[in-house]
């Protein structure tokens, strides 16, 4: 089965300057998700950039470069038009069709390569054509304003159930898809028509957007998987 990560880095950053390499206990912050591809057993990793900078570090640590033109690198342009750009570039550059792309998110590095493998095992073992990572919402309710009174989203407030009775809901955290090529040529959309979940522990879904962010994200980091 082949399958070929591509890690969608671009070089502008409003939030964090420089936020796909910057320091993240001791290595640029790229380089935990591409460790884990490599080591979670994908075919290929590539890094889709239009920073030079990026693609140096990418190689750096053993992921190929795709240089991404300026038209789908700007701050609208979305994920999707990337991927197909990164897909057609792979296929064409090794001959071989993929049968599976993994898309992990850079921000995203509480995760460990079992997880990717767990995933890649998943695809190969299902019939689904699309997957998400995910992390369980136990005791999570969420609330929102409706013309200014408060209502309950995931649960009735009116019929409160026990913990134990509530049925599982999946949060969606972002660190990785998995999706079919064809899938995404369709239908401009990272999920088909059979979607699979890739459950992983609950500390795994924060992600960095901010600086507050880089040191939670670094203390979980080195509690839970530096130190193994």
């Amino acid at each position: 089965m082949n399958v070929a990560a591509i890690v969608l880095a671009r070089g502008g950053s409003k939030g964090i300057p420089k936020k796909n390499i910057i320091d993240f206990c001791g290595k640029p912050l790229m380089a935990w998700t591409i460790e884990n591809c490599i080591q979670g057993g994908a075919t290929s990793v590539w890094v889709s950039s239009d920073s030079d900078e990026i693609l140096e570090v990418g190689e750096n640590f053993g992921a190929r470069s795709i240089k991404r033109p300026d038209d789908i690198a700007g701050d609208f342009a979305t994920s999707e038009s990337a991927w197909l750009h990164a897909i057609d570039h792979i296929e064409g550059a090794t001959g071989k069709p993929i049968d599976w792309v993994l898309a992990p998110q850079v921000t995203s590095p509480l995760r460990e390569a079992a997880d990717v493998r767990k995933g890649i095992e998943l695809a190969a073992s299902t019939d689904c054509d699309s997957f998400f990572s995910c992390s369980m919402a136990e005791d999570l309710f969420f609330w929102e304003n409706k013309n200014g009174q408060l209502d309950s989203v995931n649960y009735d407030w009116r019929n409160r159930k026990r913990r134990q009775d509530i049925p599982k809901q999946y949060i969606e955290n972002g660190s990785f898809y998995l999706f079919k090529p064809e899938v995404l040529r369709q239908n401009n959309n990272r999920f088909g028509h059979k979607i699979g979940v890739v459950e992983m522990e609950f500390w795994k879904m924060f992600e960095i957007d901010s600086m507050d962010d880089l040191r939670m994200c670094s203390a979980l980091m080195k509690e839970f998987i530096i130190k193994l």
